[in-house]
């Protein structure tokens, strides 16, 4: 029987990646950079999970010109690159621009009452998922979760099922208990890695991801309620090797 939902944040809990790319333009401008992403170039740039990683990829592919950034260094530059991008994301999400994708908020209530365990499986940083559950769930929002994986404790990126295996571990529960929630193919794909059925809800960013792995691929959370999580996931477990 289901006993606990694994959330991915980005895309999943609320869609972010606007956000994130807004961000990331606007610490370029600062920095004083000439680079913009455009929305079809970060469409591209979401295949690489991580921030710095999207920034380093960029570097190397794109080229662009880094004299003047010379003397600083590259990991320094990305780093203060990555910081200044953080800022920028929390001051907006702070400012209210981001809610919960439709159904959420109500699937995770509705878990907390029957009794279910929650945990968090991203890649992203612990300070951007608490920015956006603070101002969605209040200052107690930690509490829901009994365990929280994250950019900081996973250093292999989805797609690798590292931050997947850590959040099952602190669990304490077998894969076949567990359904994972996730946007993209390299959560999917994550998830699966760690043996766990995913239920997918796709965003604008990844609507053309290959999503023939899932358990199922709903557009969002708003008419989707556990009962119907807890017949999807026992039919999963009969049909795949997840149990």
């Amino acid at each position: 029987m289901l006993q606990a939902l694994i959330f991915d944040v980005d895309g999943t809990l609320a869609d972010t990646e606007a956000a994130h790319c807004a961000a990331f333009n606007q610490a370029f401008t600062e920095f004083g950079l000439d680079w913009h992403w455009d929305d079809a170039l970060y469409t591209q740039l979401l295949c690489v999970t991580g921030g710095k990683e999207r920034i380093i990829h960029y570097m190397d592919t794109a080229q662009p010109a880094l004299n003047q950034f010379a003397l600083m260094g590259r990991e320094d530059l990305i780093n203060r690159l990555f910081h200044l991008k953080t800022i920028a994301y929390v001051r907006h999400v702070n400012d209210g621009a981001l809610n919960l994708r439709p159904g959420v908020l109500k699937l995770i209530n509705e878990a907390l009452q029957q009794g279910l365990k929650l945990a968090i499986a991203t890649t992203t940083s612990p300070v951007n998922i608490a920015a956006l559950l603070r101002n969605a769930m209040g200052a107690d929002w930690h509490a829901a979760f009994s365990a929280i994986g994250d950019g900081s404790s996973a250093t292999l990126k989805k797609p690798h099922p590292q931050v997947y295996l850590d959040v099952l571990a602190a669990l304490g529960l077998p894969t076949s208990k567990c359904l994972a929630l996730e946007d993209s193919n390299n959560g999917l794909r994550a998830a699966t890695a760690a043996r766990l059925a995913t239920l997918i809800t796709p965003t604008h960013y990844t609507a053309n991801d290959d999503f023939g792995a899932a358990m199922r691929v709903v557009p969002d959370l708003a008419e989707v309620n556990l009962a119907q999580l807890r017949s999807w996931h026992a039919q999963s477990q009969q049909t795949t090797s997840f149990a």
